[in-house]
Parts: structure tokens; C-alpha cells; sequence
């Protein structure tokens, strides 16, 4: 059974951290890239990184670069995302998906966790 199972979410107040978790069973970990998404009340859901787990080149949106971190433990078959200088519009619900290729098409999400940045 594939599963992803995302962990770290809350409520940090602006300019505070918080790192995500996304844990992956039930397939091979370094067939896929690993993705994170967010999704806001009202907005689309828009990929936020990525990380293809087999060479570790890593994508970031224009919003959250130089800020935000994705990094990958293959031994865990485990990513992260270490969230700095959060903003209230960072405030979303973030979801891990399973792609097979670096921003390709999501073949498995995860169930979300909730990220809000109180100003």
C-alpha cells in the first residue's frame, strides 16, 4: 500500500520555522521525485519544491526560495521541508505528492498538514 504521511504542521507566529515531514512507503523511493504542494482557502493548490530522490536536484517557487528547504533522507524514505521567515501567506494546508518526474504529474498525495502563520 502506498502511503505518504505528512507531519510538522501548526501555528508559528511571522518570521518563525517550522519543518514538514513527509514519510513514503510502498514504493521505491528513488523512482520518484518527492513534491511539495500548498493550498489556501480560495487558491489553486501550486507546488511550493520538489526533490528528485535519486541525484537530489530540488526546484523551489520564486515565493518561497531562499527561505524554504527541501532536503531528503533516502534511508528513511523520508523528505522534509524546513520552512524559515514564515509570512501569513504561507498559511495553507501542504500536502507531500509522489511524481515521477521532477514537477511532472502527481501519481500519489499525501493527506495534508496544516501550516498557519499568524501575523
Amino acid at each position: 500500500e502506498v502511503q505518504l504521511v505528512e507531519s510538522g504542521g501548526g501555528l508559528v507566529h511571522a518570521g518563525g520555522s517550522l519543518r514538514l515531514s513527509c514519510a513514503v512507503s510502498g514504493f521505491i523511493f528513488d523512482d520518484y521525485a518527492i513534491g511539495w504542494f500548498r493550498q489556501a482557502p480560495g487558491k489553486e493548490r501550486e507546488v511550493v519544491s520538489s526533490i528528485r530522490s535519486s541525484d537530489g536536484t530540488t526546484y523551489y517557487a520564486y515565493s518561497v526560495k531562499g527561505r524554504f528547504t527541501i532536503s531528503s533522507d533516502n534511508a528513511k524514505n523520508t523528505v522534509y521541508l524546513q520552512m524559515n521567515s514564515l509570512k501569513s501567506e504561507d498559511t495553507a494546508v501542504y500536502y507531500c505528492a509522489a511524481q515521477r518526474t521532477l514537477l511532472g504529474f502527481v501519481d500519489y498525495w499525501g493527506q495534508g498538514t496544516q501550516v498557519t502563520v499568524s501575523s
